[in-house]
């Protein structure tokens, strides 16, 4: 059911852009689907994501685990990154997202780990996430 995938990383897209505390950490526009080019301080950006098959007898579903990346620029302490990745999955567990044509079942936060990049040696928290839809 990967026609899953496209509404809910919109949907959290349209949340996380959304959210006022977030956006005083980070600043507006700061959420991308591709890394962006030579951009400086904090940014987040959509990761990797699989999709499995959570169908039942009667109804089609969707089991995703996706993952969301905070990049610190030079300027930028892993201190700010764990901030703002912090204030995400805040933001997103509870959340009433509605991904176009889905149903949310269940959004649950798995797992944070801070780490540096190894070409650019800057902190990077990846945040990843487990989402059940249905379709409607």
């Amino acid at each position: 059911m990967s026609d899953a995938i496209l509404p809910l990383r919109r949907a959290i897209h349209a949340h996380l852009s959304a959210d006022a505390d977030l956006t005083a950490l980070i600043g507006t526009g700061r959420i991308h689907d591709e890394p962006p080019r030579a951009l400086s301080g904090l940014y987040v950006v959509h990761g990797e994501v699989t999709a499995e098959d959570w169908s039942t007898g009667s109804d089609r579903g969707c089991e995703q685990k996706l993952t969301l990346g905070v990049w610190a620029g030079e300027t930028t302490s892993s201190r700010k990154a764990l901030e703002a990745a912090a204030r995400i999955v805040a933001s997103l567990e509870g959340a009433a997202l509605a991904p176009e044509g889905q149903r949310l079942v269940n959004l649950a936060w798995l797992s944070s780990k801070l780490a540096r990049d190894p070409k650019t040696h800057l902190p990077t928290v990846t945040l990843t996430f487990r989402v059940v839809t249905e379709a409607l």
